[in-house]
């Protein structure tokens, strides 16, 4: 979910894992913080700059992002098998990520009324 400026410094190794894992959920450095109880920009200090985490963020995060403490360290990183939609959709949605945030909020609440409607419908 780019969005935000563009950041001037390269990630760490481990604030790379972070980011990747952060993505794969869904979810906003903002939305982030708040689930591990610190501000926006602390957050976004632990994707960009070496920084030591005390042991129960550590767990907390990976309990968050549904990861192991080895994957968020790198160690013997196993590939994460992907699910989702398939085929033209799947595509779709990952071009959909590259966009703005805004216009990806936009894309987000059409999918969510087409689900709504076609379970009320279902119901």
């Amino acid at each position: 979910m780019p969005g935000g400026r563009p950041a001037t410094t390269k990630r760490t190794p481990f604030g790379e894992r972070l980011f990747r894992l952060r993505e794969q959920k869904g979810l906003s450095q903002k939305e982030m913080a708040a689930k591990v109880g610190i501000t926006q920009q602390a957050y976004a200090f632990w994707e960009r700059k070496p920084t030591s985490l005390k042991p129960d963020q550590l767990v907390l995060v990976a309990s968050i992002l549904e990861a192991s403490l080895d994957e968020l360290f790198g160690i013997h990183v196993k590939a994460r098998s992907k699910s989702g939609p398939a085929g033209k959709l799947q595509r779709v949605l990952e071009e959909a990520c590259k966009l703005p945030r805004y216009q990806q909020n936009k894309i987000a609440e059409v999918v969510e009324g087409m689900l709504l409607l076609h379970e009320a419908k279902a119901s």
